[in-house]
């Protein structure tokens, strides 16, 4: 018998963790591979998480509800062949190897009584070195009272930060000291608290929600995209009259044809594709010491839910008609809704279009879907009077677009010519020049 593991996926770009909202398994069942283990939530999907091997549930190691970084055990499996005995001993050898490496960060505190020897995942080691956190101190809500990422957000949201009592006691001496100790005495600078949660009085009638595991990950993906991307944001107006109308021509007997709608997000995802072909500079991403300039043209959509906002892909839009990516739309918004969609709907973005126009806005910045160069938000198309070439007036259907760009990667020029061949060609679609098919 031999003992194997089943880490924590990858389910999407840029995701770093999962939450394990739901086992599907329990310890002593029999499994076959590919057989889905337990439902993990992110920020981007909510996906099963098959087995890679045919044996018995040996372990669940995270708990329902637990966070964990990608590459973290979540369980393990009997199977059949190699030493059942010398597997565990190896692994809990490994384990230990890398707290013991780790937790020399960690500042010391006093033993406390714990019945068997810790345990740390790295997700725990970082969140508690990152805040100085005296894990001997906390008392964990896992398994065999194992602490869980959840147990120390808890803590830095409480403010109530346990720390090492040779610390407090080396601050309580420095604070007493007479005369001040000098420039070259002086104690690290401690980090600021701004990880700990503000305190805001709840009155009655005010009601508390629990913050869920996909908001805090969009909570986490959001704040590093602008911590470190920094955002610039342009925007241009387009007259999409004749656009319009074509679409409004055909909706009907589209519909009755295909079965789905001719939406004017298709128009503007096309048009947003090919533009990307012929600037492929916007279809880029941020590596460090160099920019990687992607060959295919993937958009990323965003589609949001009562609670969560998920962004599937559009692979190789540039490739698509019109009708085709109408069609794909329709099918990532149902799989999205009904809770289908899977890891792989959502990989392999290299941009993103964002439909805000929904929800009747007609200007917003939105925020890069890190690590992408730039989002593009289509907004609501709206008529508005507008003075024509001849100094005439008329009433013209408008719709601004509004892009963020990461300017790191990008400058204005270059997003000044993608946003005016993308209104150039959008003014431009109509019955005598674009094809549906």
């Amino acid at each position: 018998m031999a003992i194997e593991q089943i880490k924590m996926p990858q389910l999407g770009e840029s995701v770093t963790e999962g939450t394990i909202s739901k086992w599907l398994v329990s310890v002593g069942d029999p499994v076959n591979k590919y057989d889905p283990l337990a439902e993990v939530m992110t920020d981007k999907v909510n996906a099963e998480v098959p087995s890679s091997f045919t044996g018995k549930i040996k372990e669940l190691i995270a708990n329902e509800g637990d966070t964990l970084a990608v590459g973290e055990i979540i369980c393990t499996i009997e199977t059949e062949g190699g030493n059942t005995e010398a597997a565990p001993d190896a692994d809990a050898s490994v384990r230990e190897t890398a707290v013991s490496e780790k937790a020399a960060a960690v500042p010391a505190a006093p033993a406390v009584n714990q019945g068997s020897k810790a345990r740390y995942s790295p997700a725990v080691l970082k969140l508690a070195q990152e805040n100085d956190i005296d894990l001997t101190q906390v008392k964990g809500s896992g398994a065999e009272g194992r602490i869980t990422r959840k147990d120390l957000l808890q803590i830095i949201e409480s403010g109530n930060i346990p720390q090492a009592a040779a610390q407090t006691a080396k601050s309580k001496e420095t604070t007493q000291a007479e005369p001040a100790p000098s420039q070259s005495e002086q104690p690290a600078p401690i980090k600021p608290a701004s990880a700990s949660a503000p305190a805001i009085p709840v009155e009655a009638g005010d009601i508390e929600i629990p913050v869920s595991g996909v908001r805090k990950a969009i909570a986490a993906n959001m704040l590093r995209s602008k911590r470190e991307a920094p955002h610039a944001w342009t925007m241009v107006e387009v007259d999409v009259t004749n656009l319009v109308q074509y679409r409004n021509n055909l909706k009907d007997d589209f519909k009755k044809k295909e079965g789905f709608n001719l939406t004017f997000f298709a128009f503007f995802v096309k048009a947003v594709a090919q533009a990307l072909k012929e600037y492929p500079q916007i279809n880029s991403m941020w590596a460090g010491e160099k920019i990687i300039q992607k060959k295919d043209i993937n958009i990323s959509i965003a589609v949001a839910t009562d609670d969560a906002l998920f962004v599937p892909v559009i692979k190789n839009a540039d490739e698509k008609t019109i009708k085709g990516i109408a069609r794909e739309i329709t099918e990532v918004a149902q799989k999205v809704r009904a809770g289908k969609l899977r890891s792989e709907d959502m990989q392999g973005g290299t941009f993103t279009v964002n439909n805000t126009g929904s929800f009747g806005s007609v200007q917003s910045m939105g925020i890069i879907n890190y690590p992408q160069a730039a989002i593009l938000q289509v907004e609501s198309i709206v008529k508005r009077p507008v003075v024509m070439n001849n100094s005439m007036i008329a009433v013209r259907d408008m719709v601004n677009l509004c892009l963020s760009l990461d300017h790191r990667v990008l400058d204005g020029l270059v997003c000044g010519r993608f946003l005016a061949r993308v209104k150039e060609i959008l003014e431009n679609t109509s019955k005598e020049t674009t094809s549906i098919y």
